[in-house]
């Protein structure tokens, strides 16, 4: 359950037109109000500026030698021949984020998001939800700096950090994510809107996202995301 969630929490802000999923009894607060909005309006929910790359959907049609070289390309990309850093010493890393360990307005935010605000002024908001009526956890991508979001405990202690790569939100772009020692948990290779190419912290092929469903690397498909 633990795995599965860091999988899906790396979803949440980084990608702005990917706000909800659900998995078990958790449930984001963008699946709570999924009602409100067609699925049709949330489709054309992508920035202006974000470049949208062509890609076609073969992974179940393609041979099992070609799913191979795929999943050893993106990792390639992402651990071999990707110019950000990618790890960090527990005290590199609690230098870089120390201020943000605590969010010290979490009972303000803790407030908005558990209100139903996505986004203000100074930045986006996802809530987590257990069995849609208490928050679990929320997470923050300020607008001054978009290239990080942060995950919190419902009493405002950091669990987790995204770090987007310099090209987000144009694809295509990397995102890591870390835990509070600067463990890396999981890294994405965010192909287009569509397509994604997840890896665990050993460089594990975890699945490839196509829109809302993930596969693993034989083609079945393993997970669902709603609110794609």
């Amino acid at each position: 359950m633990k795995k599965i969630l860091t999988l899906l929490f790396a979803l949440c802000i980084i990608f702005p037109s990917l706000k909800a999923f659900a998995v078990e009894d958790i449930v984001s607060l963008d699946e709570v109000k999924q009602e409100e909005v067609s699925a049709e309006q949330k489709e054309t929910e992508v920035p202006a500026n974000t470049l949208q790359a062509a890609v076609t959907f073969d992974w179940l049609d393609i041979s099992q030698a070609q799913r191979d070289e795929n999943i050893e390309h993106y990792k390639n990309l992402l651990f071999e021949d990707n110019p950000s850093r990618i790890y960090f010493t527990k005290d590199e890393f609690k230098k870089e984020f120390a201020k943000y360990f605590k969010d010290k307005e979490f009972k303000y935010h803790y407030m908005l998001v558990n209100n139903g605000v996505t986004e203000d002024e100074d930045a986006k908001y996802c809530a987590f939800f257990y069995k849609r009526n208490t928050l679990v956890m929320y997470a923050i991508q300020y607008k001054n700096n978009p290239k990080r979001a942060f995950y919190y405990t419902a009493f405002g202690g950091l669990r987790y950090t995204d770090i987007m790569s310099d090209e987000y939100p144009n694809f295509p772009y990397t995102s890591m994510q870390y835990d509070k020692k600067g463990r890396l948990k999981s890294a994405i290779y965010f192909v287009s809107k569509d397509l994604q190419y997840m890896y665990g912290p050993e460089k594990e092929f975890q699945g490839l996202w196509y829109k809302e469903k993930m596969y693993d690397r034989n083609g079945k498909q393993t997970l669902t995301r709603t609110n794609w």
